[in-house]
């Protein structure tokens, strides 16, 4: 029997060892142990006659190597091709290692498949490079837009659905836009309603968990302030997979006579629901701020209830993990983790804002939304702070970006220096996380067409708002960038951004902002004419508008005029 078909019948027996790692070299060597196989007539073999083979990798058959290496964490084997080309030619021959390189190495989020469509790897692999090869090269297919039979009001994206509550509060109106078939530019509009008993003083939802959460007015006699409901965005009923159809909140915390609705903010995290109450009057005397978190599918009925010191103006707070929450005031971002054993939050870590110069104060903090899809992956994080005060004739918008990962990372960093966080601790000073870790950019005020967040990779329409903009795509993958730098593949139309930028109000902050992450830009030629726009994996959906002009001929004797009606509707673009 050939040696080939002996490391193929004991491939299982072998002892992998990596003998020396770094980032240039990476030698691996594999001992393998068979006895020699004789013929018939041969005598029976024992110990003595075993021979011990020690061979490297380059010896073995690709199959056998490809077998070898797929054992290989992701970033060893984007390692192990700077071996030498015969290893290089051996995985990239292989579209299930290549796969997994850009899924877990360059945190490519794999494309939506269509029903029917070919779900192999090579085929997945091809879609998604097809896809990467558009956005690098700002190429998409422009479908036809379709017109929205009602004008939006107060609304929410989530995988490309919008949704928004009718004039009456009593109904929550859903629009999607989708292709008409696979072989064409045309569109259809999927809408579908949802209709409830009590007046909704705050919604939101999610595709990805079938979700929508609604807020209401508790009934009189009630001890607490609102009732939360879960129930499913697609039946109209009770989710399915809710412990509890509702759940109370602010139970004896709140002055039931002044409650103010408009100060809610939510957020859905996979199986936790969020909500925030701001400037609540406490049953008890005084004012507070609240954060409530549910997990909606616990039987163990979760929940955790944070009281802020309304002195300290809390904005807004994000999901980051299924465990951890941001917190934001007009001063800092404190890092927060679930403690289930106890139902509450444990702040472990505080981290500075840049300063302001006097009088300029921060007067409304955001965060862009992390949605629960986006859980097994790194992604950006955009903290989009507005500045105001003195003589300004606008208020600027500052959005500082940040990988999710770093934050995480960060909280190390904070309990190195300052031991475990309290209300009491320091903060991170600004000068010690954010100018290298942070992008940040500047906008004449908040603009819905701005920093929109798919994994590493941004979109914005360039300029002032109620006029035609370009689309520009920022991409803040490390990775990418390290290999755009290098010289690897094809530039395309995109440029590399990288060092300090001067912004325009840059002078209002008494230390320099963000400018330590490189990115990769693309701008398209074409413009748009949009009041907001959302991105997915492949796809950026804009809310156009169009101004249309219509002349008014009256009765005999009277004056005609111009009658002006905006029509708002979907213009999608698919990159892929």
């Amino acid at each position: 029997m050939e040696p080939c078909s002996n490391f193929i019948r004991f491939k299982n027996s072998f002892s992998f060892v990596v003998e020396s790692l770094s980032t240039q070299l990476l030698i691996l060597t594999l001992v393998v142990s068979f006895e020699s196989h004789k013929p018939a007539s041969a005598k029976p073999s024992n110990m003595s006659q075993v021979n011990h083979l020690t061979t490297t990798l380059l010896d073995f058959p690709v199959e056998i190597l490809l077998d070898i290496l797929g054992h290989l964490d992701v970033r060893d084997l984007v390692r192990a091709r700077r071996v030498c080309n015969h290893v290089r030619q051996a995985i990239e021959s292989s579209s299930e290692l290549l796969y997994s390189i850009d899924l877990e190495y360059f945190n490519a989020i794999p494309v939506p498949s269509t029903p029917g469509s070919d779900r192999s790897i090579p085929a997945l692999r091809k879609s998604l490079l097809q896809s990467e090869s558009a956005w690098q090269k700002a190429e998409y297919f422009e479908r036809d837009s379709i017109v929205l039979p009602h004008p939006p009001n107060m609304h929410q994206w989530s995988c490309g659905v919008l949704g928004f509550p009718a004039e009456n509060s009593q109904q929550m109106m859903f629009f999607q836009p989708q292709l008409a078939d696979g072989h064409s530019n045309a569109m259809t509009l999927r809408q579908w309603n949802c209709e409830f008993d009590s007046t909704v003083a705050h919604h939101q939802f999610s595709v990805a968990e079938d979700l929508m959460v609604l807020i209401v007015r508790a009934r009189s006699m009630e001890s607490h302030a609102y009732d939360v409901i879960f129930t499913s965005l697609s039946e109209d009923e009770d989710h399915p997979a809710a412990a509890f159809a509702s759940v109370k909140a602010l139970d004896n915390e709140a002055d039931l006579e002044l409650l103010n609705p408009s100060t809610l903010r939510s957020s859905i995290f996979g199986d936790y629901y969020g909500v925030m109450f701001r400037n609540v009057n406490k049953a008890n005397g005084g004012v507070a701020d609240f954060l409530q978190i549910w997990n909606w599918k616990s039987k163990d009925a979760f929940q955790c209830l944070e009281v802020f010191d309304p002195a300290r103006k809390t904005m807004n707070f994000s999901f980051l993990t299924n465990e951890k929450i941001l917190v934001v005031n007009t001063s800092e971002l404190l890092l927060y983790s679930l403690v289930h054993s106890s139902n509450s939050l444990q702040l472990t870590a505080k981290f500075s804002l840049p300063a302001l110069h006097s009088p300029f104060e921060y007067t409304c903090i955001g965060f862009s939304p992390v949605p629960s899809d986006a859980r097994a992956h790194n992604r950006m994080v955009a903290l989009s702070m507005d500045v105001s005060g003195g003589h300004l004739a606008k208020n600027p918008c500052f959005t500082s970006y940040i990988e999710r990962n770093t934050l995480l990372e960060l909280e190390s960093t904070y309990v190195g220096r300052y031991g475990k966080a309290s209300e009491d601790s320091p903060n991170l000073p600004w000068s010690s996380w954010g100018p290298n870790h942070t992008r940040t950019f500047e906008e004449s005020s908040f603009d819905p067409c701005k920093h929109s967040i798919f994994g590493f990779r941004c979109a914005s329409l360039i300029g002032g708002r109620n006029m035609q903009r370009p689309l520009c795509i920022r991409d803040f993958n490390p990775h990418r960038v390290v290999d755009f730098k290098a010289g690897n593949g094809t530039r395309w139309n995109q440029r590399l951004v990288e060092g300090s930028e001067i912004l325009p109000s840059s002078g209002l902050f008494l230390e320099p902002l963000g400018s330590g992450l490189p990115y990769l830009e693309t701008t398209t030629e074409e413009k748009f004419l949009s009041t907001d726009l959302t991105m997915e994996a492949n796809r950026v959906t804009l809310l156009s508008f169009e101004i249309k002009s219509t002349i008014r001929m009256p009765r005999a004797g009277e004056q005609s005029f111009v009658e002006y009606k905006i029509l708002q509707g979907f213009e999608v673009l698919d990159f892929e």
